[in-house]
């Protein structure tokens, strides 16, 4: 045996350690710098669909360490209106919502009108064609607007039957949010988890980089691909 002979373990890491430097860099990217994340349920339909891959910018509101929700600096906080991805308080996993209110607002919810600060938001019809999926029996879309922003959301056409559609006025805490899915009464949003803190949220959604119809067959949805998220 010829002790200079580089061992094996050596070799390898040699010829794999390029391929190891790619790998940790993207890991690291993908934590604190921008991430592409999978949508498996439609707590947010019409905005996102189950199949969309979205696009999220981690360094939105600040940089993190990897990994971690330790902030190393923060340049901007979310916005009313923002959808955003966050680890939930209530078991870790990973979540995409609206951020409906801000540290300090005072928000209610009767059958699923929203009153925010004292405004009560303005609801209009929106026609099935406005939107990219088959609309379920017994659900109604509205364009919502409230305090500057807008979004079409998804309620019960009775929302009189709807468990989660009213909640009376809450403080919202400081450094901490309110998250609502778009499809109201289908989505696990701050009304079972609570309110969101600061930390745990990872950045801003922004748009969909593609987009497959798993009921079509995983067959593109080609008028989703670099869609921006409204």
């Amino acid at each position: 045996m010829n002790v200079n002979e580089p061992s094996r373990a050596l070799r390898l890491w040699r010829e794999w350690r390029g391929f190891v430097a790619f790998v940790a860099v993207m890991l690291v990217f993908r934590s604190a710098v921008a991430d592409w994340n999978h949508v498996p349920s439609g707590s947010m339909e019409p905005s996102i669909l189950v199949g969309d891959r979205i696009v999220v910018d981690k360094l939105a509101y600040g940089l993190r360490v990897p990994f971690t929700h330790l902030r190393l600096a923060s340049w901007n906080a979310p916005h009313r209106g923002d959808v955003v991805t966050f680890t939930s308080p209530e078991d870790g996993r990973l979540m995409v919502k609206r951020v409906i209110a801000v540290p300090g607002d005072r928000v209610s919810m009767h059958r699923n009108h929203l009153t925010v600060n004292g405004v009560s938001a303005r609801y209009a019809p929106v026609a099935d064609t406005r939107v990219p999926i088959a609309v379920p029996e017994g659900f109604v879309l509205y364009r919502e607007s409230l305090l500057g922003s807008e979004r079409v959301v998804m309620v019960r056409e009775d929302q009189a039957a709807t468990f989660a559609g009213s909640f009376r006025t809450v403080v919202v805490p400081e450094g901490q949010y309110l998250m609502l899915g778009d499809n109201r009464d289908r989505s696990r949003d701050s009304r079972m988890i609570g309110f969101v803190p600061r930390e745990y949220v990872l950045g801003r959604a922004r748009s969909v980089a593609f987009s497959l119809d798993y009921e079509n067959y995983y067959a593109p949805r080609m008028n989703r691909f670099l869609a921006d998220l409204p």
